[in-house]
This record gives structure tokens, C-alpha cells and sequence, in this order.
């Protein structure tokens, strides 16, 4: 590492392992709200986008080669003359970012351990350009999108199969917890006598894309992580397609977080509509959180599940 100058880390999960770096020379580059805020409340100085004229930039590869990319890209611009450092698993896809590197940059060292791999090289010009951020897109549908969103290509089958389930009338007050771009949202504003829609998400460019998509003023934006957002009033109804993965591991107890969210933001009359890939098993965190629960629709891949009156004595 140079001797002296800030150091940026983009796209660090709130688990990585900074502890042989000096805390005071870094700076955390993460859009994913639980992560930011986990950094934060550690003490890091945390941004959603790069600054510039770091020493050196270490970039954690995400799932998204486009977003791994696009991170090497900003990484460059932000780094001029110095170091960039590129960690990832074989299973982000480590090795194939590492020959198309090595084939426009000297690499000048790698280090292999059980399934990751590291390695750097010295910023020399602007040999990267052509992986930045192409920002957002017109999906197949004609939403507005950005690469390495999720459902970014077009409407997520299983949202499409909720909205098509969703009761003519939600209530005053919905919440879409999870609300990635908006689909959903664009739908439950169909619905009569909605008169506000708080859209959650935690990812900043998914929320980004939403605002396009969700040009309504009853709409309103909170960049926040799903299973601890609060409203400051109750809601009338919890509109839901929950994320259940943790990077490539599937974690149904991030599902069942969502779910007690819903029910402790939800009024005392208040429905929870949500679809689940089939085999997630949520029935139990919902019979224990809500007085009613329903599947009115499913079919082999997906299930609509309808959950009313949380059980107040039970949370």
C-alpha cells in the first residue's frame, strides 16, 4: 500500500475484513444500505459514490460482471497514479475479470487462497473507459433499469404474478418493502383510494431507477434497509416480493425479517400481501405474526400468500 494517502474500498460487504488497513486513511464506497450503515455506526467515513484522488482503491467483485466492471472503471478514475487492488471469489467471477485485465494492464501480484483471489496493478491512463456505469436502460418492458439491479432485464415473473393478485382496494397508506425499480408500486397506484406509497429500498440505484419509473406524487422514497424501516404513522397494507438471497446463498430468515417488519409497521386491521418462491418456508414466521393467514394463489414455482391483523401479543 502507498505510504500515505486515502484509500477507497468499493463495494465492501459489512463482514469484510478491514482490520489490517488504518481505519483513518479510508473510505467506504457502498450503495447498499445495511452495509453503509453498518460501516457508519463503526466509525468509517462511508460515501455512495467514489471521490477521487485516492493512493489507492481496493474493489470487493460483486455477483454483476457489468457491476464488477463498472467498479474497476470508477476505481480508475478516482485513482489516478496509484494502486487498485481486486478482490474476489471464484464464484463472483475472479478469474475471468483477471484475464481481461491482465489483458490490458501488467498485473503486479496475485495472492490464491481456498476460493478467493487478490491481485493489483498500477493505474496507467484510461485503459478501462469502456466499463463504466452505463447508467440506467429501457428494460424489455419499458421500465427504466441500471445493470446488476435486480430483475433488471425485464418484470420479475413472480411480482408480475402478485400484481395480477392484488385486491382492487389496498387501503390509504401502502408500503412496498423491497421495492427495487417500482414495478410493483406503478401497480398498487392502480388501485382505489391509495393515496400514499412508501417505496423501501436499500439498493441506491434501484431506488434511483424507481423515481423514474414512479413519477406520481403520492409516492414517496426512503433509502433504507427493509427489515428496520419504521414509518412514523401506521400503514394500511405491506406489498411485498422479499429478497432471500445474501450474496449467492439462499437466507430465508431475510425473508422472515421482511415479514415481521411488515407486521409491526402494519395497523391493527392492516393485510400483508406477498409471493415467495414455493419452497421458501415462511408460513410459520407469518402464523406466528398474524391472525389470518391464506395462500388465495400459487402455482408450482410461486406462491401468494395473504396474512391479516398482526398478533400484537405475540411479536
Amino acid at each position: 500500500m502507498p505510504a500515505s494517502g486515502r484509500i477507497a474500498i468499493l463495494a465492501p460487504d459489512a463482514d469484510f475484513d478491514l482490520s489490517a488497513l488504518s481505519q483513518d486513511r479510508l473510505e467506504i464506497v457502498q450503495s447498499f444500505h445495511p452495509d453503509h450503515a453498518s460501516y457508519s455506526a463503526r466509525g468509517f467515513r462511508c460515501v455512495i459514490e467514489c471521490g477521487t484522488q485516492y493512493a489507492a482503491s481496493l474493489v470487493c467483485l460483486p455477483r454483476s460482471k457489468l457491476q464488477s466492471r463498472a467498479l474497476i472503471a470508477a476505481a480508475e478514475v478516482a485513482t489516478p497514479n496509484g494502486i487498485i487492488i481486486v478482490d474476489g471469489q471464484k464464484v463472483s467471477g475472479v478469474e475471468s475479470i483477471l484475464r481481461e485485465i491482465r489483458a490490458r494492464v501488467p498485473i503486479a501480484g496475485t495472492i490464491s487462497k481456498a476460493h478467493g483471489k487478490l491481485f493489483w496493478f498500477k493505474v496507467d491512463g484510461c485503459r478501462f473507459s469502456d466499463w463504466a456505469q452505463i447508467g440506467m436502460m429501457a428494460n424489455s418492458d419499458g421500465f427504466s433499469t441500471a445493470p446488476g439491479i435486480f430483475s433488471a432485464d425485464a418484470v420479475d415473473p413472480a411480482s408480475a404474478l402478485l400484481a395480477t393478485h392484488l385486491p382492487p382496494k389496498l387501503g390509504r397508506v401502502v408500503a412496498d418493502l423491497g421495492a427495487g425499480w417500482g414495478y410493483l408500486s406503478t401497480q398498487i397506484l392502480t388501485r382505489q383510494g391509495v393515496e400514499a406509497v412508501h417505496l423501501v429500498e436499500a439498493e441506491q440505484m434501484a431506488l434511483d431507477c424507481s423515481r423514474r419509473n414512479v413519477e406520481d406524487p403520492r409516492a414517496f422514497f426512503h433509502w433504507a434497509d427493509g427489515t428496520k424501516w419504521r414509518p412514523s404513522h401506521a400503514v394500511d397494507t405491506v406489498v411485498m416480493n422479499p429478497p432471500f438471497h445474501v450474496g449467492r446463498r439462499g437466507e430465508p430468515a431475510l425473508g422472515q425479517a421482511f415479514i415481521a417488519t411488515a407486521a409491526a409497521i402494519l395497523g391493527n386491521a392492516g393485510h400483508l400481501w406477498m409471493v415467495a418462491n414455493r419452497h421458501l418456508p415462511y408460513e410459520i414466521a407469518l402464523n406466528s405474526l398474524f391472525v389470518k393467514v391464506e395462500e388465495p394463489f400459487g402455482t408450482s414455482k410461486f406462491k401468494v400468500l395473504h396474512a391479516q391483523r398482526p398478533s400484537r401479543l405475540r411479536r
